[in-house]
């Protein structure tokens, strides 16, 4: 399944600012794998291997940004409608323990479990999407299932 392409004007934010460091950060690994390849033998130069395979990496994922990025939309628009649930929702929930959780519906390129923000594209922000106060949210997983009711929702 391919992932949607909504960001935050946060996430985009975020996105460019990562795209900027990586760009930055290659020119410091280009400049020391030529002084790692300068020193002779690369067979059995340990920086020279560090570095192609940290500039590798670096490549990758600047690839992966410039194609990802001109594809994604911003949305930074707040839903006329602030009692469902939408896309980059604070959204609070209450699970059948009793617990509170919050979590934030966000694209797929801001999920950040640290910070609660959860893919739009996962099971839980799914069916989340479209409700409203005191709904009941029930979602299969591994294990069964599980329920939640929405006790908050907020946009920033």
């Amino acid at each position: 399944m391919k992932s949607s392409p909504y960001v935050t004007a946060e996430g985009m934010f975020r996105l460019n600012q990562e795209l900027s460091e990586r760009w930055q950060r290659r020119r410091e690994v280009v400049q020391a794998l030529a002084a790692a390849a300068a020193e002779g033998d690369r067979s059995e130069n340990a920086e020279y291997i560090y570095r192609k395979k940290e500039l590798r990496e670096l490549d990758r994922r600047i690839r992966y940004l410039q194609k990802r990025m001109p594809d994604l939309k911003v949305v930074d628009q707040i839903p006329d409608n602030q009692e469902k649930i939408f896309f980059a929702a604070w959204v609070g929930l209450e699970t059948e323990e009793g617990d509170e959780v919050e979590y934030r519906i966000v694209g797929p390129d801001e999920i950040d479990h640290a910070k609660g923000n959860i893919s739009v594209d996962s099971p839980l922000a799914r069916a989340l999407l479209g409700k409203a106060l005191d709904d009941e949210v029930v979602i299969k997983v591994a294990d069964g299932r599980k329920q939640y009711f929405v006790i908050a929702i907020r946009y920033q």
